[in-house]
Order: structure tokens, then C-alpha cells, then sequence
């Protein structure tokens, strides 16, 4: 039977202690929980979490800034020892065999790893070495994979000159100079406009489509999260979902309309809709976030004119719209992205 390309059971995470001591007039800097004169500090990032990526996955990591996302990221790349639980890559241990699961890896961190003096071609020459490639054989990887990313003719420029998008593609190309079979990705897209993420992304389901490449990516982004095969979706460390991105809007019963208020009455707003229009299913029912009403109805556009109707002088607009991923994520944990 074929290893999953990522298996990960149970898995924890808290980061460790930090003590600290009290400041002037008594005030503590931060939360925690205080043993004798100290501050003890603990953030529990990852608590439970358990999935599987298939070999040839687009897999996602779907959530906030915070919920987890960098710290799975983390772990599974061997730079952070998990507290509980366990990670396996293509059925190495990340704790007992990191050295067989870096062999595994290309990575593409969030921040840039580059060194902007040196030419795409002298960074990848670098990268090559670290991992025992030479001569003739390395030369002509670093030819091909910069000709695959559109950087042919930049081969021998500084990167220092380069743009946000070429730069992200010369740290692909860094992550895929010893043809790893799985490849994480940290929030991409970091920094990148519009165009230049759609063409990141062209390059990576290229790979997919050619070489069978298994793709790890965290993101919070929902054009991002829209390409995955399957989204896992974290919130406060916690898995809350696991499916395709058609399968998880499909969670969501209906359009979902979108209430922006006149004045300060938002609570009570929602609340006279709720009474008014209920009874609701599950998460459909009105919520509010950011000073707006978020809710779900089958008819969306119907809806809107008996709302419009019920509470004239009240609303100053509505929408309505097909769930996206975005919507998905406040149904699932009332929270936005």
C-alpha cells in the first residue's frame, strides 16, 4: 500500500514556556498564568489536528493569520518539534527520521530566502550545492528549471533587480532543483499583485499536470485556496473542516446576503431580523461581523426585497451573492478571514 504523501495524527503543538516578571506597580506584560514571582506563558498553537495528503495532492491550508497555519508549515519542514501527536512524510517520521523527510522536500518559505546580490543562476548554484549536486548535471537543472519559470534571459541578473513575482519564482525554482516529490509552500503569494499570483499559480499545476508533484500550500487567500483539491481549514489551531472547495460552499444553504445598517443599532437590527424572518437552519442565521449582518437564505434575491421591505429606513444596502470559501469560513466558526 502507498505511503500518504503527509499523514499527521493528533497533533499538538504548544509553544514553550516563557517566564517573565512583573512589571512596575504590580502590572503584568501579557497573559498567562503566574507561578510564584514569574509569568508563565503558554500558546497552545495546534491542538488535535489530523489529516491525510494524497500523492499528486493540491493540498490547502485554509485560515487566519494566527490559527495555526505557519506552525503546521513548520513542523512539517522538521524546523519545529511538535509536542504531541505525529507527522509522517511519505512514511518518514518527521521526529525520528528528519533527515529522510528533508530528502522529501522542496520549501518555499514565506519570507524570502534569496540573496538579492548574487544572479538567479548563483542562488540556485548555491542551493545545489547544499544538497551534493555538481558540474554538468547541476548547470544544466538550473538552465532548465529558470527556462521553465520564464527566467531564461534573466539567468545572469542580480536579483536585486528583479520584481516580486520573478523573485518568487527563482525560490520555486530553488525548492525544486532536487526534484523533491512533495513541496510546501508558506503563504506564497506574500507580496505578489494579482497577475503575478495567477502566473505562480500556472507554474505550480504545471507541476502537478507534468511531474506528479504533491503541493502543500498555506494560505489565507480564497483565489489561492479555490485551486487546491482538497482545503483543510484552521481556526484557533483547531481543524474545523476537511473537503473540496466545492463541497465545503456547498455547506452553506443558499445565497449568502450581506446587511450593512444605517446607524449604530447593528445587534439590534440582526435580532429583529432574526425574529422576523426565522426560524433558521444551523449556522444560517444572521450574525453580525464588522458592523455588517452576514446571513444565508435559499432565495437570495427574493429575500432581499421582503428584507428591504420589513425594515425601510434601517439598511443602507444589501447584497447578496454565491457562497465563496470566505463565506464558508464565517458559517463554519462565525469568525472572517
Amino acid at each position: 500500500m502507498t505511503n500518504p504523501a503527509i499523514r499527521v495524527e493528533n497533533l499538538t503543538h504548544v509553544y514553550p514556556v516563557q517566564p517573565k516578571r512583573p512589571g512596575r506597580r504590580g502590572r503584568w506584560n501579557g497573559g498567562g498564568v503566574v507561578t510564584g514571582d514569574a509569568l508563565v506563558l503558554r500558546q497552545r498553537a495546534l491542538d488535535g489536528v489530523s489529516f491525510e495528503v494524497a500523492p499528486g495532492e493540491v493540498f490547502g491550508i485554509l485560515g487566519p493569520n494566527g490559527g495555526g497555519k505557519t506552525t503546521l508549515f513548520r513542523i512539517l519542514s522538521t524546523l519545529l518539534l511538535r509536542t504531541g501527536g505525529r507527522v509522517d512524510v511519505f512514511g518518514h517520521s518527521v521526529v525520528t527520521q528528519p533527515q529522510h523527510v528533508r530528502q522529501q522536500l522542496g520549501v518555499v518559505f514565506q519570507m524570502p530566502s534569496l540573496d538579492v546580490k548574487l544572479t538567479a543562476q548563483e542562488n540556485l548554484m548555491h542551493q545545489g550545492h547544499l544538497y551534493g549536486l555538481r558540474g554538468g548535471h547541476l548547470k544544466e537543472r538550473i538552465s532548465r528549471l529558470l527556462g521553465q519559470m520564464g527566467l531564461g534571459d534573466q539567468a545572469d541578473q542580480p536579483v536585486e533587480i528583479f520584481s516580486g513575482g520573478m523573485r518568487r519564482r527563482v525560490e520555486l525554482a530553488k525548492a525544486l532543483l532536487h526534484d523533491p516529490p512533495l513541496l510546501l509552500l508558506d503563504e506564497p503569494s506574500t507580496g505578489l499583485d494579482v497577475a503575478a499570483r495567477s502566473n505562480l499559480w500556472e507554474h505550480l499545476l504545471q507541476l502537478r499536470r507534468d511531474q506528479g508533484s504533491t503541493i502543500a500550500v498555506t494560505t489565507h487567500l480564497m483565489d489561492e485556496a479555490d485551486h487546491c483539491d482538497r482545503l483543510a481549514i484552521l481556526h484557533q489551531g483547531r481543524l474545523v473542516a476537511i473537503d473540496t472547495p466545492a463541497n465545503l460552499k456547498a455547506q452553506i444553504g443558499g445565497d449568502v446576503v450581506t446587511v450593512e445598517p444605517i446607524g449604530d443599532q447593528v445587534p439590534a437590527l440582526a435580532q429583529a431580523i432574526t425574529s422576523r424572518f426565522g426560524p433558521w437552519d444551523g449556522n444560517a442565521k444572521p450574525v453580525v461581523v464588522d458592523r455588517r449582518i452576514f446571513l444565508e437564505k435559499p432565495d437570495g434575491p427574493a429575500f432581499v426585497a421582503a428584507l428591504a421591505g420589513a425594515f425601510p429606513g434601517k439598511i443602507g444596502s444589501i447584497t447578496v451573492g454565491q457562497p465563496t470559501l470566505k463565506d464558508v469560513f464565517l458559517h463554519l466558526t462565525g469568525k472572517t478571514l
